[in-house]
């Protein structure tokens, strides 16, 4: 037999470790090609990881919960055919061709850890070099990666974790009846997000009472579980749900609110900087201390977007999908672009040149269980306003799930950041790296507002009025582009009529 190792490859995008979420098979398990093994989480999304190989487990060589390099060791599979261990390069390892998520040579010099949709910075983790594919050695000369192996005891196997979504049904007799308390073979029964939330609120799933079917746990009995007095469960350190620095689609809220645990006897809780949160604070640093920002604000009377919005909520067309005041902004900007293309650039210093953007890819500022990403749309300008509709509605429900891919985070042009959602009324948001303006959307609110009608008299009424900020990078756009930008953005929101004629 030939027991082959695949080793953690490497995901794309600079990123050089992800941590073990859940199994999807266990030792004795028979695999074919392109069968989902493993899914790990990055500090960008879940990802769920194909064996190249058909045969049958032969040990799992890390734990759900390790941390665990590129190029790490993580499965062992019997091929089934005869020949010395380890007889073809390990995915990811020595004398294997580095490729990224998508099967494309990764390019071996090295890059900086950074989030998607950010660009290089300072202080950021250099990804080791990787290996590019050796020259083939004389018949019978043992390569570099069998003399590793010879010279290298064989990692030992992890005793495999019982799956929990995949695994056949107990029989009706034996299921775990609702109320009684999850487990499988040791391990509470959880899907992942679940498992996300409890490790968010400091929750102890052996602790917590299964209500779902065959006993799994759900996001009811974390919740429910956590809201209880603490001397009535056990409490541990845990990661808080991170506060988002700016706004968020209101698709993309996560539901339940995380709260510290006060009075549990803890007078401080310490929480590891890692995953997305440390990307996110690396590539902020990096941001407001490289582009020069400015930021200018404008208040509005949004009256008739709000208008446009309701009828649009009540035809066919839009029926099927979700209509808020951030389409008309996302598409409204989009116009505004068209009419200040400047606003749509970058500032390329290795080079010393303005990149001007040609297209809008545009981005979301979104809050999910994993932390603030800024997925993006992909040609927004192409698109039409239910186009737009769909593509904001796919954006926030995969942002939600944590499963927004490296693709998605990666190339935007210019950023939303809705802080209305929270009942805020603006903000100076920082510039995506990679970016030169953002725009800061805030809640709509009713309020007097002056009128004039056509007489020119003068009158107060209740207008829905809102505020739009916009902060832009001052070296490549000026205080006219970006005042001229906002006011334009600002007329479009007021009478969302002219984008048919500026448009």
């Amino acid at each position: 037999m030939a027991i082959k190792t695949f080793n953690l490859p490497d995901p794309g995008e600079g990123l050089v470790e992800a941590e073990i979420v859940e199994w999807k098979v266990a030792v004795g398990d028979s695999v074919k090609v392109n069968d989902i093994v493993l899914e790990v989480e990055t500090a960008k999304s879940l990802v769920e990881l194909p064996i190249p190989w058909a045969g049958t487990v032969s040990s799992l060589l890390v734990e759900v919960g390790d941390t665990v390099d590129v190029g790490t060791p993580i499965i062992a599979v019997d091929d089934g055919t005869g020949g010395a261990a380890d007889d073809a390069p390990a995915v990811g390892g020595a004398g294997a061709v580095a490729t990224g998520a998508t099967g494309a040579p990764v390019d071996a010099t090295p890059t900086e850890a950074i989030l998607v949709g950010y660009g290089a910075k300072a202080g950021a983790t250099a990804r080791r070099p990787r290996k590019g594919a050796q020259a083939a050695a004389p018949a019978g000369t043992p390569t570099e990666t069998e003399q590793v192996a010879a010279a290298t005891p064989a990692p030992e196997p992890v005793t495999p974790t019982p799956r929990t979504d995949s695994a056949p049904a107990a029989p009706p007799a034996t299921s775990a009846p609702a109320g009684a308390p999850a487990s499988d073979g040791g391990r509470p029964r959880a899907k992942p997000p679940v498992r996300k939330l409890a490790k968010d609120l400091g929750v102890d799933l052996t602790t917590v009472t299964a209500t779902g079917p065959e006993g799994v746990i759900t996001r009811d009995d974390v919740t429910g579980h956590h809201a209880r007095p603490a001397a009535a469960h056990a409490t541990s350190a845990h990661e808080s749900q991170p506060v988002a620095a700016s706004g968020h689609s209101a698709a993309a809220q996560t539901t339940g609110e995380v709260r510290m645990p006060f009075g549990s006897g803890e007078r401080e809780t310490r929480t590891p900087v890692k995953g997305v949160r440390k990307m996110t604070a690396q590539a902020m640093v990096g941001s407001a201390f490289t582009a020069p920002h400015v930021t200018e604000w404008v208040t509005l009377d949004v009256t008739r977007t709000v208008e446009l919005v309701e009828r649009l909520k009540g035809s066919r067309e839009f029926r099927d999908v979700k209509v808020t005041p951030l389409l008309v902004l996302a598409r409204a900007l989009v116009v505004a672009i068209r009419r200040n293309p400047g606003m749509n650039a970058t500032w390329d210093e290795a080079a010393q040149e303005i990149v001007q953007k040609n297209y809008v890819n545009l981005g979301i500022a979104a809050a999910t269980p994993r932390g603030l990403v800024v997925p993006n749309i992909k040609d927004a300008h192409a698109l039409t306003m239910l186009e737009l509709a769909q593509a904001i509605g796919a954006l926030t429900a995969t942002a939600r799930e944590g499963r927004t891919q490296p693709a998605d985070m990666s190339g935007g042009t210019m950023t939303i950041t809705n802080v209305g959602v929270f009942g805020v009324d603006s903000g100076t948001p920082i510039i995506n790296p990679g970016e030169s303006a953002i725009v800061c959307f805030g809640a709509i609110r009713k309020q007097p507002w002056v009128v004039t009608d056509a007489a020119g008299h003068d009158e107060i009424v209740v207008r829905h009025v809102t505020q739009l900020a916009v902060s832009f990078d001052h070296r490549l756009i000026d205080g006219e582009l970006g005042s001229r930008f906002l006011s334009d953005l600002a007329a479009l929101l007021e009478d969302p009529a002219q984008a048919l004629v500026w448009g």
